[in-house]
């Protein structure tokens, strides 16, 4: 396969119109073919989680002799510990991430979606334990962070149901990540931070704090970047229902300095404390947004 035709290096509205979000994601993560990290977590513990065939090297101890007994196979116990890490996404589902500069682009959420299944798929080849949470104004949907078989069909259901919502309020999200993650993990936040930031940021903090590695994925579409169209336009907040009317030649210039403020205002914020931060546009290719994140 040529780098011109990796699914991954392709404009995501193309990509998007090949197929169901699964597919996309597995032709995304076919093409990208990289770990995101090589994790210092490995070994046994005490939770058990499943059987695999056994392979020259594993330690015996591992055995389990009564499955040698039923079957006449040799399979290894499985522990939670032995997966590289745990990893949870928050993908944000307010009503603001429907939105779409133009008719031929994916909206925010559509992206965000792709984006986060390609990244789920890509953990859970690695062996993470991989989880979701879909939020708005409230938690919307919670998969426990696994790596056992049916996970990436959990994490795709889970991703595809997560509709447009209302407001959004993501330190309610990021909340309730620690008390699912329990020992230090990867969280990774794809939102277009639509909401408050100090209260974000106070909850991202307490994170760090915890030992967790945290990733931003601030993701805008190319018209919010810069004011364009007629003479005059009306624009309606599609959360707040709020209408404003404009002149974007006149405003365009202060606009863009505005937008500029607030994302150096999120990078400059979250690099003080430790947090990985990128912008993303939703016309970038996906496997462009992942080599970022490697």
């Amino acid at each position: 396969m040529t780098a011109t035709e990796r699914l991954d290096l392709l404009d995501p509205a193309e990509v998007a119109r090949l197929g169901g979000i699964e597919i996309v994601a597995q032709g995304i993560v076919e093409g990208y073919l990289a770990g995101l990290h090589r994790s210092p977590f490995r070994g046994f513990s005490v939770e058990f989680t499943e059987h695999r065939a056994y392979q020259p090297g594993d330690e015996l101890r591992y055995l389990d002799w009564r499955m040698l007994a039923r079957s006449d196979r040799l399979f290894v116990k499985q522990f939670e510990e032995e997966t590289n890490l745990r990893a949870m996404i928050l993908l944000d589902a307010s009503r603001s991430m429907a939105w779409r500069g133009a008719p031929e682009r994916l909206t925010k959420h559509e992206y965000a979606q792709r984006l986060a299944a390609a990244l789920g798929l890509i953990l859970l080849r690695q062996r993470d334990a991989t989880g979701l949470i879909t939020f708005d104004e409230a938690v919307r949907d919670v998969v426990p962070a696994r790596v056992k078989t049916g996970q990436w069909r959990r994490l795709v259901q889970g991703i595809v149901t997560a509709t447009a919502g209302h407001g959004s309020a993501a330190e309610a999200a990021l909340r309730h990540v620690t008390s699912l993650l329990t020992r230090r993990g990867l969280v990774v936040l794809l939102s277009d931070l639509l909401l408050d930031r100090e209260l974000a940021l106070t909850a991202l903090r307490y994170l760090r704090h915890r030992g967790h590695q945290v990733v931003v994925l601030h993701v805008m579409d190319r018209g919010e970047r810069e004011l364009s169209g007629p003479p005059e336009v009306r624009f309606r907040d599609p959360e707040t229902n709020d209408r404003l009317v404009v002149r974007p030649r006149e405003l365009a210039r202060a606009y863009r300095l505005t937008v500029e403020r607030e994302i150096a205002a999120w990078r400059a914020a979250c690099r003080r404390h430790g947090i990985a931060y990128h912008d993303v546009t939703t016309d970038q290719p996906f496997g462009h947004v992942l080599r970022r994140l490697a």
